[in-house]
């Protein structure tokens, strides 16, 4: 029999009172290995009621208090990484190294939030006016939610709940339902770090967990990631009912590599970030642009290297790239594979037909790569999250700019180049929020900020870092007087800085 993956709420495992399910694949077999409870309306309302409870209490608790549960989490997170990491790769499918690797850059955004007393010191001003102070300070939300993808299933949720919780504030999670488990592990985490109980919550589910959240009165702020469509879903629903809103959508990244660049470093790049973990990374480069006249050579160079990539099972020894989450998604950027080819564009290496060993029933699709990709074609306009490269060819560095401009989502952008204006002229002139020079995903360091442009966020404040402290808290400002009792009287003058 089948696991059955549960809700987390009031420090335990609960199983709510919704009869709906859905099944949990391994995505190299085809095999349902568990099921997940589909939440109600009702209990997204019990463990809603169980955060605003605990935010009560949290809120009071010292920042020194918070930062010992902080410290105490990343040290669990830590020495069970490879737990969480197999659980990543046993319902994701992304091979062990990328596992680990996510769950290393969640770390970083908990490390940022153990410093958290430093990140929420407000500002005093003494003698503003004659006996008048002035100090501000910013103060927790009270519950707040994340929703999060399937393709990050533990870096995405760490991007959110460590620095909403270290603020002050109860954190209700609802993941993928495609790949859940590992938020049960990260909440047992929490609870062995002393957390209290219903400050961390996970409430699994689909859309309907997802629009009862935006609805409810009691939560104040939602963090979103996921695809452009439900991205502005969130963002309008969320926003009507009153509450703050962060939404991540799609992307469409562009790798743009000069005539003057080392190409065996650019090729590297390509493949490395246009295959890895299947291409099911928001970050993922999709778009490589060959300016003029480097396109053939860097072509043959990509090529090259797709044919030494091992395509095998996440836990495989050795392998590369694994599946795909689900047949339904493989079939859909297999269907977009065939719309390119049909439109005209060059397909030098076809994934379609690959057979793994032993796992023909799992979610597996090969390397695709497409040369003479023009912005017209359906393989360049959507986004594909899949393992399928496109090479666009361009005159010019202007005309690669322009190109990049052009693109409705502006999350992440390459430069592959060795000339220095050149790259600060890219860095001024590009429309993306994100932007690497000579590296290819340009992801930020835990204090900076994640976020992009266009279609690609909705909301004006990026995730973890800095905007995540002002977004998870609310500012106040106290004014404060203790004048001398003598100079007491009414003054109906407005009052001024004198």
């Amino acid at each position: 029999m089948s696991e059955t993956i549960v809700h987390w709420v009031d420090g335990k495992r609960w199983d709510g009172t919704g009869d709906r399910t859905s099944p949990v694949h391994d995505p190299a077999t085809g095999a349902v290995t568990a099921s997940v409870r589909l939440a109600a309306r009702a209990d997204v309302d019990t463990a809603v009621a169980s955060a605003r409870a605990a935010a009560a209490a949290w809120r009071q608790v010292s920042l020194n208090r918070r930062t010992q549960v902080l410290f105490a989490f990343r040290e669990l997170v830590h020495a069970h990484r490879a737990d969480v990491a197999a659980v990543i790769t046993a319902q994701h499918g992304k091979v062990t190294a990328d596992a680990l690797g996510e769950v290393a850059r969640g770390l970083e955004v908990v490390e940022f939030a153990c410093g958290i007393p430093s990140a929420l010191a407000g500002r005093h001003s003494e003698r503003v006016s004659t006996s008048v102070d002035v100090h501000s300070l910013r103060q927790p939300l009270g519950v707040v939610a994340g929703i999060t993808p399937f393709n990050f299933p533990a870096m995405v949720p760490m991007w959110m709940f460590p620095v909403a919780i270290a603020c002050g504030n109860a954190f209700v999670l609802k993941p993928s339902e495609r790949d859940p488990g590992a938020s049960l592990l990260l909440a047992e985490l929490w609870a062995d770090a002393g957390l209290p109980e219903g400050v961390f919550s996970v409430v699994q589910g689909d859309a309907e967990a997802v629009d009862a959240l935006l609805d409810h009165p009691d939560v104040a702020a939602v963090s979103f990631v996921g695809s452009t469509p439900v991205a502005r879903h969130v963002y309008e629903r969320g926003a009507r009912a009153g509450k703050r809103v962060q939404a991540l959508g799609g992307a469409k990244n562009h790798m743009v590599v000069l005539p003057d660049a080392d190409l065996d470093l650019a090729a590297d790049a390509a493949v490395s970030a246009g295959y890895g973990s299947a291409g099911e990374r928001c970050m993922a480069v999709s778009v490589v642009v060959a300016v003029d006249p480097v396109g053939d050579d860097l072509v043959g160079r990509i090529r090259d290297r797709i044919a030494g990539l091992t395509i095998a099972p996440g836990a495989a020894p050795g392998a590369d790239m694994g599946p795909l989450i689900t047949a339904a998604h493989r079939d859909r950027v297999a269907g977009l594979v065939a719309a390119g080819e049909a439109e005209g564009a060059a397909l030098l290496v076809d994934g379609r037909d690959l057979t793994v060993g032993g796992h023909e029933d799992g979610f597996f699709l090969g390397p695709c790569l497409f040369d003479h990709v023009t912005p017209d074609m359906s393989i360049y306009r959507e986004e594909i999250f899949g393992p399928v490269l496109s090479v666009v060819r361009a005159r010019s560095y202007d005309d690669a700019v322009a190109l990049v401009a052009a693109n409705p989502y502006g999350n992440g952008v390459a430069l592959f180049t060795r000339d220095g204006g050149a790259a600060r002229r890219f860095e001024s002139e590009v429309e993306a929020g994100m932007v690497g020079v000579n590296v290819p995903i340009p992801v930020p360091a835990a204090h900076f900020s994640f976020g992009g442009w266009g279609d690609s966020l909705f909301g004006d404040t990026h995730a973890y870092g800095p905007d995540a402290v002002h977004f998870y808290t609310r500012g106040k400002v106290v004014t404060t007087r203790w004048a001398d009792p003598q100079t007491r009287g009414p003054d109906l003058g407005f009052p001024t800085h004198a």
